[in-house]
């Protein structure tokens, strides 16, 4: 990235104050992509562990599989799932507060025992897969951010902040050459005028 600037104090003291902003936030940008990766991670391996959960708790309910035929379709359903939204590392994620279920009224003396026990299987396994999702979710959201502050550190370390610096140097050697050559034409000067006075 080619940097714009021209030769004088008033375009070296901008370029200062714009290094000066880059090197102070980019400590706080290398934190913040950090804590994200963390992030991230912990929101997959929670993600991934109830899946896993889910996973073991279908088979484990293997053995009942010839029962859910009784069962009766849409006893139960989920009526609304209650988000907040948290924020991590400045990012705004979703977080479960509570999944609302909506149980249709059933006779209890004639459906079987076990219905009461099917429901909150079924509310469990919901759950599950309903909190699996909003980490998945929760993961790109932070993966995302995380990828683009990546490319900032990336933007300020490799590139800017290099570039500035260059810049002021170029800017300060041919201050630095201007003064030399003024003071050199100003000793030329100096020195015919002298030569001048010998003379007369």
């Amino acid at each position: 990235m080619a940097i714009k600037f021209q030769f004088n104090k008033t375009s070296l003291n901008d370029l200062n104050k714009q290094l000066k902003i880059r090197t102070n936030a980019l400590p706080t940008l290398k934190n913040k992509e950090s804590a994200l990766r963390f992030e991230v991670k912990r929101a997959k391996s929670r993600s991934d562990e109830l899946m896993e959960k889910l996973a073991a708790s279908l088979k484990s309910y293997d053995y009942l599989a010839g029962l859910w035929n009784e069962f009766q379709p849409g006893l139960i359903s989920v009526l609304n799932v209650d988000i907040e939204i948290v924020k991590i590392a400045g990012v705004k994620t979703p977080s479960l507060k509570e999944v609302v279920y909506e149980v249709k009224p059933y006779n209890l003396f004639a459906k079987p025992v076990w219905y009461t026990d099917g429901i909150q299987i079924l509310k469990q396994l919901a759950q599950l897969g309903i909190e699996s999702e909003i980490y998945l979710e929760k993961m790109r959201l932070l993966e995302n951010s995380r990828k683009k502050t990546t490319q900032k550190v990336n933007l300020y370390e490799k590139v800017q902040i290099p570039g500035y610096q260059e810049a002021i140097l170029k800017i300060k050697r041919f201050m630095e050459d201007e003064e030399n050559l003024s003071k050199a034409s100003q000793k030329i000067v100096k020195n015919r005028h002298e030569a001048e006075e010998a003379k007369v």
